[in-house]
This record gives structure tokens, sequence and C-alpha cells, in this order.
């Protein structure tokens, strides 16, 4: 099977190397991306979360320098997904984002981040609920953004003033949030209700049951729903200690990401083909319509803001053996081959 290369909107790190270091260097970056290739990503959107904001900057300035720099980076990352620092800090919403550098939703931060940079930030996580929440995504999407809700207590009338702001994704859909809520009337319910939503979601299995994550894509819709993997610095690498943003995070047999001591998911280790073959195993989807939720659609989500910003990207395309294991991938004039067992 040969489909597009898939699409990655929400990637903290891979293989070992941190995109909110501060300190990344090409020659990192291309390891790392390298690596993703081999997962049949091909485009991709490093996350940076939140921060202060003179660390979102300098952050940001090793990111864009390495980007710029490096061999796969113009090809494969057209710009940067920032998930903070405008969300919710109260406990279960905030995950492993620092409360304390959360502030008020603020449009002209991501202009003076992006002001510096080569590349645009072309997509905002932001909880719409908090202060100047709904003007801030309404100058977002007028800038050319796009908005996501993510750790966010939203109400129904919420979620639906950001999608008439121009809100038109939910990030990380069932997580960041707390474990108890209301029964019916809480952010899930909102988001999964709003047809002009679409939604990532995290296939492992960690951070959704395989089953509710079913009934999740049964809600969203197929043609609404996208797979991410929110991956950090531990994903693709062997379990033990990582540095994520600062901060020390623990990778462990399972798969699960958390800081240590701690309850809370920080992040995944998840690979975006490996989110493929879950949701065919667990017979949420066909292998195409898997596919083309790493794929198409998170393309589709993006369009208008690589449209707006004038980003063409280099043609592409993977291919599939038939137990879904990539073996070869184009990007641009760049083709790697794989073994399956490189692959898996």
């Amino acid at each position: 099977m040969r489909t597009p290369g898939l699409v990655d909107l929400q990637v903290n790190g891979f293989c070992g190397v941190d995109f909110n270091s501060g300190t990344i260097t090409a020659a990192e970056l291309d390891r790392a991306l390298e690596a993703m290739l081999t997962t049949g990503v091909t485009t991709c959107l490093p996350t940076v979360i939140t921060a202060h904001p003179h660390e979102l900057e300098a952050r940001f300035a090793a990111l864009d320098k390495a980007v710029s720099e490096s061999r796969l980076g113009p090809l494969m990352c057209p710009g940067y997904h920032l998930e903070g620092p405008f969300l919710n800090p109260a406990p279960g919403y905030a995950g492993c984002h620092p409360p304390e550098a959360m502030t008020a939703a603020d449009a002209d931060l991501v202009v003076d981040l992006e002001r510096k940079l080569g590349r645009p930030i072309l997509m905002v996580t932001l909880a719409p609920e908090i202060e100047s929440g709904i003007a801030a995504v309404a100058a977002l999407v007028a800038m050319g953004k796009i908005v996501a809700i993510g750790h966010a207590s939203v109400d129904f009338e919420v979620v639906a003033a950001a999608a008439d702001a121009g809100a038109t994704l939910s990030t990380h859909l069932g997580n960041g949030l707390p474990q108890q809520m209301h029964k019916l009337v809480n952010p899930l319910f909102a988001q999964l209700a709003e047809d002009r939503l679409m939604a990532g979601f995290i296939a492992d299995g960690i951070h959704i049951h395989p089953r509710a994550l079913k009934s999740l894509i049964r809600a969203k819709g197929l043609e609404r729903s996208i797979l991410v993997t929110d991956a950090v610095v531990a994903a693709g690498a062997e379990p033990g200690r990582y540095s994520f943003a600062g901060m020390p995070v623990d990778l462990a047999v399972d798969g699960s990401v958390r800081q240590p001591g701690g309850v809370s998911l920080a992040g995944s280790a998840l690979k975006l083909d490996e989110a493929v073959r879950n949701v065919v195993a667990w017979g949420i989807a066909t292998p195409g319509e898997a596919v083309a939720m790493a794929s198409t659609h998170p393309l589709a989500a993006i369009a208008g803001a690589l449209e707006k910003a004038g980003i063409v990207l280099p043609e592409n395309e993977i291919a599939w053996s038939p137990e879904l294991q990539v073996t070869r991938a184009r990007i641009g004039d760049i083709t790697r081959e794989f073994a399956a067992s490189a692959a898996a």
C-alpha cells in the first residue's frame, strides 16, 4: 500500500532529542527526524510547551536555528505548534505544563515570538475560558493561525464561542482533563458535540483505553478525527530518565511517560505508525481510514495556515507492508528504504 506521508501536529521531541531544550542542534534534530521518517512521518509541527516568555523565546530560537541548518528540517518542519502558555492552570487541566508560567491569552506574545523566526507558528493550543481567551482565538485566526482547544475547562457555550471565533481543533481530546468532572456537562462532551472542531487523539492505549477511544472517535466521526503522538524526548528511546522542557520524566517499560513520582502523564512515547496499527487492531478503523487520520486529515486541518503563510510542502509518499509496517519513505528528493524490523 502506498499513501501520502504521515503528518504529526503535536511532537515535543523524539529519539532522545528534546525540541524544548533551548540547546537543540541541527545534528540532533536530524537524528530525531531520521527516526521519525522510519515511522512514516514526513511532515511535523515541532511543539513547544508552556514556559515563561523569555524561555519560549530561547527555545524557539534554538529550534528554529536547528531546523534551518539541518538536512531534513526544511523539508519536514513547515512551522511550529505552540501549546500554551494560555492554558488553564487548575489541577487536572494543567497536566505537566508549569502552572506558574501560564498567563492570560495574548496574541501579541505569539507575534513577538514569531517575529524572530524563519518559520511561522502555524498552530496554537489554548484554553478559551481563561482571561481574553475568546478574543485571542479571533486575533490568532485573523493572523492565519490554526487555533486548538486544549488543557481547558470549557462548557458547551464556551466551546461554541471559540468555534464562532474560528477555533477548529481539539488538542489530544480526552486528555489534559481531571479525573473527576460532571458526568455529562464537561469539556469532553462539549468538544465532541461541536462539529466545527476536528480532534486529535493519542492512540497508545495508555492515554485513552482502546474501547473508550472507539467511543470517542465514533462520537466525533472518523472524518473529524486525527491521530497525534504528543511524543516527547523518550519516544523511540530506551526506558529511563530524560529531560523534557527542563523537567525530568521517566519512560517506563509499559511505554508510559511521567514525571518522577507523578500520576499524570507527561506526553507519550508513541510513534505515529504505531498509532495507525493500533486503531486497526482495536477495530476502530480500516487501514485506509487509519492512515487518513494520520495523513490527509491533519494536513487538511492545517491547510489554511499553510496557504496563508505561502508554504508548499514537498511531494511525499510512504509504502506499507501488509502488516502496516513502513517500508519506504520519500520526501522531496530524499528516499529511505526500511526493513520491516527497522520500521517496527
